[in-house]
């Protein structure tokens, strides 16, 4: 019986966690906004740190000498470890998809709080 109760209540955090998930990318955005400008300074810089680390690994990984460089904007839904659990994308260039990929692979700093959001937004100048 103990053990039916306790996988019944695993149940329902997680049924409660997920339907705190935004539904699309502006909501996730309008959300990372809000968590990125919440950090004291010396929070974000480590934050920032972090997202820099993930950002040249996965540009490195998708880069190629004639891809598409129109901006784009990959969030991301941290856990209370760093981990990326969950992203959404605005802007649809093979460089673009294959960044989200890699940052869906990508654990950052933990943040203060979880689920936290943070944005990578991308634009190219020659």
């Amino acid at each position: 019986m103990m053990r039916a109760l306790v996988f019944a209540c695993g149940l329902g955090i997680a049924t409660v966690a997920q339907a705190q998930a935004p539904a699309d990318y502006s909501t996730a955005k309008r959300q990372a906004d809000a968590d990125e400008a919440s950090l004291p300074a010396s929070e974000a810089g480590a934050l920032r740190d972090a997202q820099r680390l993930a950002l040249d690994a996965a540009i490195a990984g998708c880069a190629t000498p004639t891809a598409d460089t129109a901006p784009f904007v990959v969030v991301a839904e941290l856990d209370a470890g760093g981990k990326v659990v969950r992203t959404w994308r605005e802007g649809g260039t093979p460089l673009a998809i294959c960044v989200q990929k890699r940052i869906r692979d990508s654990t950052l700093s933990a943040p203060p709080r979880a689920p936290f959001f943070i944005s990578f937004e991308l634009s190219f100048t020659p």
